[in-house]
């Protein structure tokens, strides 16, 4: 009977078996977009410009006298565009400190949103082999997220595994082999329900012996307020950290749409596992996504990448000056 690694490498030939026998679901197969079809969508205006953020800051400033109610809409502007409270007060004084008759406002706006990120840290990938994990809530695309960096650490020339350490949902593995495949990572799994720390226990010391460079692992989608199921993540953290010295990245995967809610979510997750920051997705041009200017400010938490789209080639670094254009533009 085969054991430990063997059983492992038995159990993703079988799943390779699967996926070239017909597994790879359609949705997948549609041509990739350009680097730049990609930030087209990023920038893409959900709206007439004139009901756009910077259109209105545009009425409101253009006269070079701002009133005082002025300021305050647009302070107001910035919070239903999911930017919390905390946030949009610091754009609007810094915006009012620089601002002067003449100036193109919503240029202005495009800075101190874009300030707000000065400084936030790229991926770190250290160790050997480097281990990222990744945590979100049920739905916003956690596995998706990891078959697209997975890709893109790929193409940089890295050897990556994926580990399926979500053993709870039937589907799991199944698609997170579908992104390795497509991705040329290697994928190492367990039957379901087998124990998740166990998986990325075992995952971390088949990616050393194989001389893997990066090890991606997935976890199960939980709700940030189940103590239970946050707990078992503690675990699954505690078990990484054990056996690699300590996790390069936490990505806590964030849906651009979801609103305020993130922030609820981010401040749980931080506290469980230490969050070292945040993949912004579904940033497809009609989201806000200002939700990431809330949880930086209030948590400190960086957002080290940004999600636009389905297909590999949609998840790129952090740029700051297009994510804050691209929310003056929705």
């Amino acid at each position: 009977m085969p054991t430990g690694i063997g059983l492992e490498v038995l159990v993703v030939a079988g799943l390779v078996v699967l996926l070239f026998a017909g597994l790879v679901v359609g949705r997948l197969r549609a041509q990739e977009p350009s680097p730049d079809e990609t930030e087209a969508r990023l920038a893409r205006p959900a709206r007439p410009r004139a009901e756009t953020l910077g259109g209105r800051v545009r009425e409101w400033l253009g006269s070079g006298k701002p009133t005082e109610d002025d300021w305050k809409a647009l302070e107001e502007a910035l919070i239903q565009a999911d930017a919390g409270p905390t946030a949009s007060s610091e754009i609007v004084t810094r915006v009012r400190e620089r601002f002067t008759a003449g100036d193109d406002a919503e240029a202005l706006l495009v800075e101190e949103i874009a300030g707000m990120f000065a400084g936030d840290p790229e991926l770190r990938l250290e160790g050997t082999p480097s281990v990222i994990l990744v945590v979100g809530v049920n739905g916003t695309g956690k596995t998706t997220t990891i078959g697209k960096l997975a890709h893109r650490l790929v193409g940089q020339g890295r050897l990556v595994a994926l580990a399926a350490s979500d053993t709870f949902r039937a589907a799991a593995v199944p698609q997170l082999a579908e992104w390795a495949a497509r991705a040329g990572a290697d994928l190492v799994a367990q039957e379901r329900g087998a124990d998740p720390g166990a998986v990325a226990f075992d995952a971390y010391e088949a990616a050393k012996a194989r001389g893997h460079d990066v090890l991606i692992v997935d976890t199960a989608g939980r709700l940030h307020s189940r103590k239970p199921l946050m707990d078992e993540l503690v675990k699954v953290k505690r078990v990484l950290d054990k056996a690699a010295g300590h996790v390069d990245e936490v990505l806590l995967v964030v849906d651009a749409t979801t609103g305020q809610n993130g922030r609820a979510q981010a401040k749980a997750f931080a506290e469980a596992v230490s969050v070292t920051g945040l993949a912004l997705v579904k940033m497809d041009g009609s989201a806000r996504g200002g939700v990431a200017l809330a949880i930086r400010e209030e948590l400190g938490l960086p957002v080290k990448l940004i999600g636009t789209g389905e297909g590999l080639a949609d998840l790129q670094g952090f740029d700051p000056q297009g994510y804050a254009r691209s929310l003056v533009q929705a």
